[in-house]
């Protein structure tokens, strides 16, 4: 909630918490854990096509207050298309919203994200669902990852680990 609420702060007109971040508290939950597991970042993630420049990102970044459970990652998504190819080896289309880009993320049961509106009622966009989420299931979204991608993100993720319950769908 901490995090919900300094990404509300930020006033930012279409934005969620999401991947990783709402993946792990979920199956976390499910299997009973009483500490979090670690994250890599809390991906912030919002969309405005009017301004795709990354310093936006860094400044917005700047703007929020560290947590200890992860540091943040602030990624416009209207400007993914400019700068994904050099960090991921192929190229994308421009996404044309933020629940576009919520449905483009590698696996579904990570492609959910969460707000919180400024009477702190949350709100999730879930374009595939969430059967994979709450079913602890990690399956490819071929959208925008190709099977060595998932292969890859599979190996690196060691979910059996952590997550015992976890199946994941080889392809």
């Amino acid at each position: 909630m901490e995090a919900l609420r300094a990404a509300r702060d930020l006033g930012l007109p279409a934005w969620c918490i999401g991947a990783g971040a709402v993946r792990n508290l979920v199956w976390d939950a499910l299997h009973g854990h009483r500490r979090p597991s670690p994250l890599a970042d809390i991906d912030l993630a919002w969309f405005d096509a009017s301004d795709l420049r990354r310093a936006r990102d860094a400044a917005l970044q700047a703007r929020l207050p560290r947590l200890p459970i992860a540091p943040w990652e602030v990624t416009n998504q209207a400007g993914v298309h400019l700068w994904f190819e050099a960090h991921f080896g192929h190229p994308v289309a421009p996404l044309a919203s933020l629940e576009e880009a919520v449905a483009s993320w590698p696996e579904f049961a990570t492609s959910v994200g969460i707000r919180l509106d400024d009477g702190d009622r949350l709100s999730v966009i879930a374009p595939h669902g969430l059967d994979d989420l709450f079913g602890m299931v990690v399956r490819r979204n071929p959208r925008r990852v190709d099977v060595a991608t998932y292969r890859r993100r599979i190996a690196g993720k060691r979910y059996a680990e952590r997550w015992p319950r976890v199946r994941v769908v080889p392809e």
